[in-house]
């Protein structure tokens, strides 16, 4: 509910204090008093695009605000929360409007965009201008509408459930099939660098094997060469040194008696020849084993290449990584068949949620066609109460596929006139006659639909007499399930006000200023009476006025 709008520097508004109350306001006024300028300064604060035209001329900037209580609304409460904005007992907008054009918004002192200050007003205001019917023709409305009255909310939300898990699972599916195309492009040439990786077949920490192999054959023949002559002068030639030695063993180990240092160096002497008898058999078995194999050693060279070659086609720095490039080629040709079972799957399980959309959006088609005729024949008779007695609204319900709200599409079709020739509401009815039927659509779902406080700005322009009584009914009971606040110029509809405000224009200086007070009692009676009879009602306009406001 809008408890109270602020408005300062706004056009001819200087100041302006305005707090509402429950139920039917109406805001009445001489012409050009201001009441247009109160629209404008609301629409404003709920998100309009801000004009700098509007500010006073000597002022540096406009400001409105709007204090509303904080709405009953899930959807409300999850916005605040993912905007980080604190949840307080009450909720404040205010815009702000400089003179160079800048405009600044904010709810509860936290600035936010125009775009978050949009949604949140969605939640706070239905603002109804005079012709502003779009809603009205709008598909989604429409079926809003009817689905008001058939009051399924939890059947609408099981099948927004189901119909969410077939719309995602249909894009999974649409982009495994994607994958699917993409992977089969590419698996040719996958299979065929798989194909050069597998036919090598290289094995972790071969480059070094490989390597230190070639390093020992590449000098076989000096290695060998080598040992020859180490062999020889160990155990072969005229003096080889294991014999010199071991004669050197034998003329000292007689002596070791004669001398107590000799024992220790003849022990010493004698583990030197026997390690270098050791070493000598390891030369001499190395020897053995040394052979010149230019067959291997051009094997080594061709496959230490051929991993080269392989390392600079796919930009790799180490031989390893050929194995670890080799394992992700064969899981991606093993990912394919993988993709198809993927697939399959999400194929199976995208049949099964469309079958239980489906099924869903049958059960809301039977409701909605339960409330067709009941709809047509409510809109009759209070297009008749508010003087369109022969105006008729037709309801369609257009199969389609799976969609938002169904499977189908709701059309209001109108008929002005009664000549049983029904076109869509939006092409043939009139901006009166939109207006009227938007009151009368509205009073009928107050109840069922999640409808925020109701502004109506001249709804009853075209109409008179019966019709604008009727119409005064029908917002004094919308007034009673939702705050309603409406501009008008008849005295049927303001005599059914729960708060009455009165819009004036005063001279200050040069310059015309807006003003506004709430009328109570006599006041309330008195201003009925000049909405009749001029300025200076009569006293039968006075007790016209006061009949009407009484005994309606």
């Amino acid at each position: 509910m809008l408890q109270r709008l602020s408005i300062q520097h706004y056009a001819i508004i200087q100041s302006l204090d305005i707090r509402f109350g429950q139920g039917l306001n109406i805001i009445t006024g001489e012409t050009g008093a201001g009441k247009s300028i109160l629209m404008g300064a609301l629409g404003l604060v709920l998100g309009d695009r801000a004009d700098s035209s509007v500010i006073s001329p000597e002022a540096k900037k406009a400001i409105v605000e709007a204090n509303f209580e904080i709405p009953s609304n899930i959807h409300f409460d999850e916005a605040m929360r993912s905007w980080d904005l604190d949840m307080e007992t009450e909720l404040i907008l205010r815009r702000e409007v400089s003179s160079t054009g800048k405009s600044r918004a904010f709810i509860n002192d936290s600035p936010v965009t125009l775009v978050q200050l949009q949604q949140v007003s969605a939640y706070l205001v239905d603002l109804h201008l005079q012709f502003d019917t779009q809603d009205l023709g709008r598909s989604s409305f429409q079926r809003g509408v009817l689905d008001a009255l058939c009051n399924h909310r939890a059947l609408l939300e099981h099948y927004g459930n189901e119909y969410t898990q077939y719309l995602n699972l249909k894009d999974r599916l649409t982009a495994l099939e994607e994958r699917k195309q993409q992977a089969l492009r590419e698996q040719d040439y996958t299979r065929y660098l798989l194909e050069e990786l597998s036919k090598l077949s290289w094995k972790n920490g071969e480059m070094q094997e490989l390597e230190s192999e070639f390093n020992i054959l590449n000098h076989a023949e000096q290695v060998k060469t080598v040992l020859g002559r180490v062999s020889m002068a160990l155990e072969e030639g005229d003096e080889p040194a294991l014999s010199v030695i071991k004669s050197v063993l034998q003329q000292v180990q007689p002596l070791t008696a004669h001398h107590p240092q000799l024992p220790e160096l003849a022990a010493r002497l004698q583990s030197a020849y026997l390690e270098l008898q050791d070493v000598s058999a390891a030369f001499s078995q190395l020897a053995d084993k040394v052979q010149m194999d230019a067959g291997r050693l051009d094997f080594i060279n061709e496959r230490i290449a051929a991993a080269q070659r392989l390392m600079k086609k796919h930009g790799l720095q180490e031989a390893d990584q050929l194995t670890a490039l080799q394992d992700k080629l064969e899981q991606s040709v093993g990912g394919f068949s993988q993709l198809e079972e993927e697939i399959q799957t999400t194929a199976r399980q995208l049949g099964l949620a469309e079958k239980n959309a489906r099924s869903l959006a049958l059960k809301v088609r039977a409701n909605r066609m339960t409330q067709l005729t009941p709809l047509e024949e409510s809109v009759r008779k209070l297009l008749q109460r508010v003087g369109m007695p022969n105006a008729r609204l037709q309801v369609q319900l257009l199969e389609t596929e799976l969609r938002e709200g169904g499977m189908d599409q709701v059309v209001f079709m109108f008929d002005a006139n009664k000549t049983g020739h029904f076109e869509p509401l939006q092409k043939v009815a009139s901006g009166g006659e939109r207006s009227r039927l938007m009151l009368v659509i509205k009073s009928l779902v107050a109840g069922s639909m999640s409808m925020p406080t109701l502004i109506f700005d001249e709804i009853d322009s075209g109409i008179s007499g019966e019709a604008a009584r009727q119409v005064g009914f029908l917002m004094k009971e919308l007034g009673r399930k939702h705050q309603v606040i409406s501009i008008t110029h008849q005295p049927q509809i303001a005599a059914r006000a729960d708060h009455h405000y009165y819009v004036t224009k005063q001279h200050v200086g040069t310059r015309i200023q807006t003003a506004i007070q709430l009328l109570e009692g006599d006041e309330h009676v008195q201003a009925i009476a000049r909405m009749m009879g001029g300025e200076k009602p009569s006293k039968s306009a006075l007790e016209n006025a006061r009949e009407m406001v009484l005994h309606p």
